[in-house]
């Protein structure tokens, strides 16, 4: 693999859990024998789901780079697979190193085709409540909220954080992990951060409900995409797919979603990967 004449691409939230999303994952394919893909988490709602999808992709694409989202992470009871928190997302990184997928455990690879080299690095950094609106609020003050709105998240009764207290406290282990393994990188590389939430609040104004967004990411990671010379952002989760600047970087979302999410787009077949667009992080 030379890489030079591949593409870089990326997709998320297949959520292949449901049957109608499963056809559209088959029918992915690359354009080149050098296309890479990124896929930026919630694959599957069980882990047996997490496995096709990501077997398939791997006999297909050059190389595969995940990044975990909440509902790889979340134990459902008709899941066989009951392992939790911390245990769940080791054995899924071991599910990848099985097929050749690279995780946010394993050195990231570079990217050395058009407007390379590029350093990738997927991220596992979970949500810590802080995107609350207003911020002045509690996060009990918050929860209640959402909870008054009607506004209730499935991650509060299925996505376990063993052997941390709660999703937050795992949050911020994460975001010492990961900034210590990007502070090591090499500081002439650019590189594209691939996390399943997106790194900024801003996003997460798009949605519906407002309240949704204390389950959307995490303040400490603000900076990164200056910190790190992001030549791209990429995330999910969010479930609307589009491209949004900040600092003159692209962040792109690159979710397909549930079914009731993607058979209204008129703009583009559901599960096509976007191209990542790579802006000069040095400007």
């Amino acid at each position: 693999m030379t890489g030079t004449g591949g593409r870089l691409l990326a997709i998320s939230d297949l959520h292949v859990t449901h049957d109608a999303n499963r056809p559209l994952v088959q029918g992915l394919r690359p354009g080149t024998d050098e296309d890479w893909l990124l896929v930026a988490g919630d694959v599957g709602e069980r882990f047996a789901d997490v496995e096709w999808a990501l077997r398939l992709l791997s006999d297909r694409f050059a190389r595969v780079v995940w990044a975990p989202g909440n509902r790889e992470l979340s134990t459902r009871p008709d899941d066989p697979v009951q392992l939790r928190g911390g245990e769940r997302y080791r054995a899924l990184v071991a599910l990848c190193r099985t097929l050749g997928v690279v995780t946010p455990e394993d050195p990231y690879p570079i990217w050395p085709g058009p407007h390379g080299p590029v350093a990738i690095a997927p991220l596992f950094v979970l949500y810590d409540h802080s995107f609350r609106d207003p911020p002045t609020l509690s996060v009990g003050e918050a929860l209640l909220q959402a909870h008054e709105a009607g506004v209730v998240c499935p991650d509060e009764f299925l996505l376990h954080a063993e052997p941390f207290a709660g999703p937050a406290d795992w949050c911020h282990a994460r975001v010492r992990t990961t900034r210590a393994r990007l502070d090591a990188l090499d500081p002439s590389l650019p590189t594209v951060l691939v996390n399943h939430f997106p790194l900024i609040k801003e996003p997460t104004e798009a949605l519906p409900c407002p309240e949704l967004a204390q389950w959307c990411g995490t303040v400490r990671t603000h900076d990164w995409h200056r910190r790190y010379r992001a030549a791209a952002v990429v995330y999910g989760h969010l479930h609307i797919p589009r491209t949004s600047w900040h600092d003159s970087v692209p962040f792109q979302e690159v979710s397909v979603g549930h079914p009731r999410d993607w058979r209204h787009r008129a703009d583009a077949v559901a599960a096509t990967p976007r191209t990542v667009r790579l802006a000069d992080p040095y400007r």
